[in-house]
């Protein structure tokens, strides 16, 4: 299994494509032989017997790429350090017999004293000490000791047949391959040369492979022929996995940027096993292969399950039945590509995946049952959305969510609602593209926008969000015209009070973003009387200096809203004791209270800091809660709160009336496993955390309302979990509180969007004797490829009817 290339994710090769069009290489003088067509090297490792290396010895092999034999007498391979001096010999080790036709010609080299496995029996034998990770490599047609030590006069020398340079090699041909190491080698997966090592070569694990076919371990000399349907298998994990095969079909895309290029090829013959995938993607690491679409290929390589994230052991992800170390021959060009199947909104199954209550790698697929066994097998094939409708925006990594279900859950605005653990969207379907961007930049789409027309591509697998399409056709971007909401403005004796993640502000953010988050305010928002902040970070941001303090950050905030036109805002909050409270490491995030003072008045009782818990008692007159403290924590020293940002009280007054105000950023679902991982149902592991600290803030509102039963009570924030989960129903357990959005049609309740699915993480709660209470969530963000936030605000209006005791 290919577990050295477990950090290659879609996101780095979605950046990777940005940084190969944006970025012109300059490149010192470097050997332009004529490309060989012959007899050329195959494959160089110099970390044979060193610490961490399996093979005991160094190896140099050539391969042929031609239909004759070509003699090897009088032949040799040379090698010079990376960083040659003029008295740097070529060392030579003299060749003998001949390379095969289309075959394979081993030459061991220098032997260390670690490392198990020999390899297999050499064609030739020499001692050449190479280095691990750079040096440089030449076929010569002469026994003679070369003499050039630059790329320009290596060129010019008729005698070299080949060369390579790899790692920070002078000598080289245009460029050198990346560094090797005691565990890899760089390898030639096709046989062709184009004169550029950084090219024609991939680093991976090294293959040596003598001219009678055998490998380390007395491998055989022939690979199995198997068809892909047999390779893929009717399961998650190919029966097949670290088997050498032969197999044959026609490239459908190829993938030519970033650390994990490689080519899809599909066999246009299927069998009648709907569960058998006909496509396989063969990876060739950070070497774009030099094959086009509608060549007809043999490919001779070993089966891989590769698991994104982890080890196997450790993953929580499913993996990708591939192909690596892989060498090919084209059979023909210009060969029709097999018809994509189209995706209806009845040819994926609305259940999602099977619940076995652990992983489901060992069942067998039903294709017609579950959505996640459709998508394996079809894994590597071409499939085909008409009209995708958008659900999930652009994000920064070029990746957009569509859905080949548009009735599933849609909300008014077009998005697809997460409305249940039992229903997880099985329409959602990632969308990223192999398109250049210079031919095609990737849509800016907002939910509710359309691909018009085909988007089309081989199904692969990704750890940022499931079984994703890898687009050779995409559709016309049509917008739908969706437009950022504004809530109405409190009418009468109405106080308004909000809620609004800012996502980490901090004064180091650009004032373009102050701004817009401004605006949000008071456009948007209709200029909240109170607001509960977010992710308010310290005065420096995420630098981890010791400082805590964010008095900056709240004043340039205000300061902005002023100065577009809304009003002077005071604030409150407590600086949490430094790297204590989670977040961004050095951020000191934190949650803040900012109030209107025309409006409504903050009522300060000292004493509230980072440790000491606020209390409620019995006041002076019946039905009358105190708080010790204002403002203050819920508990603060209690582990429910480790490593996260605790809940902030504030006592306001509005028009006479006592309102208390409890803003909460509980902690983060990372950690849970994902909706599309390989163990069904998902372990929500944070779930544990957040079942604490609701418990604590429920018991808060209960000591308050036990007292007073007709308090103005509002409990809200970003509480990181779902309109119907354990945790939501812990915080309103017994009544003290009442979740606002549950007042929504179902196919409204979210405030933010991810991997398609829109859903709430942010909730405004509230005692039971407000009546009448006024929700609406203000959809500007998350709907959005251009985002200030990635949580939508959500703002409540009611009129406040407790008694108004006279304060002590």
């Amino acid at each position: 299994m290919r577990k050295e290339h477990s950090v290659r994710t879609p996101r780095l090769v979605l950046l990777g494509t940005a940084l190969s069009l944006g970025v012109v290489a300059v490149a010192a003088p470097a050997a332009t032989a004529v490309p060989s067509a012959g007899a050329m090297i195959a494959e160089v490792y110099g970390g044979g017997g060193n610490s961490g290396a399996t093979l005991t010895n160094d190896f140099i092999e050539l391969g042929n790429a031609g239909s004759t034999d070509v003699s090897l007498a009088g032949w040799s391979v040379q090698y010079l350090p990376a960083s040659a001096s003029a008295a740097s010999p070529w060392q030579v080790t003299p060749l003998a017999g001949a390379l095969g036709a289309n075959g394979r010609y081993l030459v061991a080299e220098g032997a260390g004293a670690g490392g198990t496995v020999a390899l297999p029996t050499p064609n030739a034998s020499g001692n050449i000490p190479m280095s691990a990770t750079g040096g440089t490599v030449a076929l010569v047609n002469t026994t003679t000791a070369l003499t050039c030590k630059t790329a320009a006069d290596c060129a010019a020398d008729a005698r070299i047949v080949d060369l390579v340079g790899y790692g920070a090699a002078v000598v080289r041909e245009t460029t050198p391959t990346p560094a090797t190491s005691n565990t890899t080698s760089a390898a030639r997966p096709a046989l062709v040369d184009t004169d550029n090592n950084s090219a024609d070569f991939v680093i991976g694990a090294p293959t040596p492979t003598n001219a009678a076919g055998e490998t380390p371990g007395g491998g055989g000399p022939a690979p199995t022929p198997a068809k892909i349907n047999e390779i893929q298998g009717a399961g998650h994990l190919s029966a097949m996995d670290g088997v050498k095969v032969s197999t044959t079909g026609v490239v459908t895309a190829v993938r030519a940027f970033g650390s994990s290029r490689g080519f899809w090829l599909q066999d246009p013959q299927a069998d009648a096993n709907p569960a058998t995938s006909e496509g396989l993607f063969v990876f060739t690491g950070s070497t774009t292969p030099n094959l086009a679409v509608g060549d007809a290929v043999t490919v001779v390589g070993t089966v891989d399950e590769f698991y994104p994230d982890a080890a196997p052991a450790s993953s929580v992800m499913l993996a990708t039945t591939e192909l690596t170390s892989a060498t090919w021959t084209v059979n023909s060009s210009g060969n029709a590509l097999p018809a994509a199947e189209v995706l209806t909104p009845t040819t994926v199954p609305n259940a999602y995946a099977p619940s076995p209550g652990g992983s489901i790698e060992a069942l067998p697929l039903d294709p017609s049952a579950f959505a996640l066994d459709f998508y394996e097998s079809r894994e590597g094939m071409r499939v085909q959305v008409d009209n995708a409708r958008v659900v999930g925006a652009t994000t920064a990594f070029n990746e957009v969510f569509v859905t080949t279900k548009p009735d599933q859950n849609r909300s008014a605005r077009g998005a697809t609602v997460y409305t249940g653990y039992d229903d997880s969207n099985s329409g959602r379907l990632q969308v990223l593209s192999l398109i250049p961007f210079a031919q095609r930049p990737f849509p800016q789409a907002n939910v509710g926008d359309t691909l018009a027309g085909a988007t089309a591509g081989p199904v692969d697998f990704s750890r940022f969000g499931g079984y994703v399409l890898q687009a050779t056709q995409l559709g016309d971007h049509v917008s739908g015209n969706l437009q950022p909401e504004v809530t109405r403005a409190e009418r009468g004796g109405e106080l308004s009070v909000a809620t609004y993640n800012v996502e980490n502000l901090s004064p180091v953010d650009s004032q373009a973003k102050f701004d817009r988050l401004a605006r949000a305010i008071i456009t948007n928002l209709a200029t909240p009387d109170i607001l509960s902040l977010e992710e308010i970070q310290d005065n420096t941001g995420p630098v981890n200096d010791g400082v805590v303090a964010a008095d900056q950050t709240l004043r340039k905030f205000s300061d902005t809203i002023v100065a577009l036109g809304g009003p002077r805002y005071d604030w409150r909050q407590i600086d949490p004791i430094d790297g204590q409270d989670g977040g961004q490491p050095g951020g000191n995030i934190r949650v803040a209270f900012l109030f209107n003072p025309a409006r409504v008045s903050f009522v300060d009782k000292p004493g509230g800091d980072a440790v000491t818990p606020i209390e409620v008692t019995q006041g002076e007159f019946p039905f009358q809660a105190k708080l010790s403290i204002s403002p203050g924590r819920i508990e603060p020293g209690d582990e429910a709160w480790e490593n996260s940002r605790k809940p902030l009280v504030g006592e306001f007054t509005f028009r006479g009336k006592p309102v208390v105000v409890v803003t909460n950023h509980f902690n983060s679902k990372g950690g849970d496993q994902p909706l599309f991982g390989r163990f069904q149902p998902p372990n929500r592991s944070s779930e544990v955390q957040r079942l604490k600290q609701a418990a604590l803030v429920n018991a808060f509102a209960r000591k308050i309302t036990d007292i007073d039963p007709f308090a103005n009570l509002v409990v809200l924030g970003d509480i990181n979990d779902f309109q119907f989960s354990p945790v939501m129903a812990k915080l309103t357990e017994g009544g003290a509180l009442r979740a606002l959005i549950d007042d929504l049609p179902v196919t409204e309740r979210y405030s933010y969007v991810f991997q398609g699915n829109a859903q709430a993480l942010d909730h405004i709660t509230v005692s039971p004797f407000i009546f009448r209470a006024d929700y609406d969530i203000v959809h500007i963000n998350a709907e959005f490829a251009d985002q200030a936030s990635d949580h939508d605000p959500q703002v409540v209006r009611f009129h406040p009817t407790s008694i108004p005791w006279p304060s002590s």
